[in-house]
């Protein structure tokens, strides 16, 4: 009986010690999430930083690649969902679709999937109700540089996991035009980046603050938004799952007019204490 307790005992401290060693891959970043104001929210604490934002290896509008300064944010872990959607705005997807200017059917249905179909002016509605049920934190859509400097997750490589854009690769990290059978899918499915986030790349794309530019020349350094206010198109990051794998980039860059809800772009969160 002593033994069998002697041994029992030994596990229970190689397991302890094996979990205060981080022998879980995001255990540590798991213990920051922090929930947010709707069922089913998270968001993990991004520390300021610098960074290098664009790439050579795209379109020209991601050049030049320039150095931006972020200040400490939250961001959610996953895209919003169908479910948090309905619970702040009212509708369900099938409503968001008979609204939408064009409409090409229903890609993924469910409360845990991303919500798509939402116009970006729709987005700035939920980001203005989401503000009015506290005063503990603003909330908005991530800046452009927000959005990639969390993406890369303090990583310089083309994807936040390397350069690697293979399809057994791709299919650990992302749902794309290889794998996701031309529908989205249940959100956190994927493996996360570094700071714990999932779907940064494909599933949906994702709807930033900023207007789009053809370039980065006049680009902010501070890591705001660049805002033209005779543009009437916004950008939106990560491709999408009926996208090919070089739109999963984190650096690749994409937009459309503000008021189309599209049947590939969806949206997270970010906030600030107040």
């Amino acid at each position: 009986m002593k033994n069998i307790l002697f041994i029992l005992a030994t596990v229970l401290l190689v397991i302890a010690f094996l979990s205060d060693c981080g022998i879980k891959r995001h255990t540590t970043l798991t213990d920051r999430h922090v929930a947010g104001p709707i069922a089913g929210m998270e968001f993990v604490t991004i520390p300021s930083g610098s960074f290098s934002m664009g790439s050579d290896c795209g379109d020209t509008d991601e050049i030049p690649i320039h150095a931006v300064d972020v200040e400490s944010f939250e961001i959610m872990t996953t895209e919003v969902t169908q479910g948090m959607w309905e619970e702040m705005m009212g509708a369900t997807i099938h409503d968001q679709l008979d609204s939408a200017i064009f409409g090409y059917g229903l890609s993924g249905v469910g409360d845990t999937y991303p919500v798509y179909y939402v116009s970006w002016e729709e987005c700035q509605d939920f980001v203005s109700r989401t503000n009015e049920l506290g005063a503990d934190y603003t909330y908005y859509l991530p800046t452009e540089a927000e959005w990639e400097y969390a993406c890369r997750a303090g990583t310089t490589t083309e994807y936040y996991w390397g350069d690697d854009n293979s399809d057994s690769t791709m299919d650990i990290y992302c749902w794309y035009d290889m794998n996701s059978n031309s529908t989205s899918h249940p959100v956190g499915q994927k493996e996360p980046n570094e700071w714990g986030l999932y779907d940064m790349s494909g599933n949906v794309w994702e709807w930033c603050e900023d207007t789009y530019s053809e370039s980065y020349d006049e680009a902010p350094t501070d890591g705001s938004a660049y805002v033209d206010e005779n543009s009437g198109y916004r950008i939106f990051r990560g491709g999408a799952r009926n996208w090919a794998a070089v739109h999963a980039r984190s650096a690749q860059r994409w937009c459309g007019s503000s008021d189309d809800a599209q049947h590939d772009v969806g949206f997270r969160l970010a906030r600030r204490k107040n």
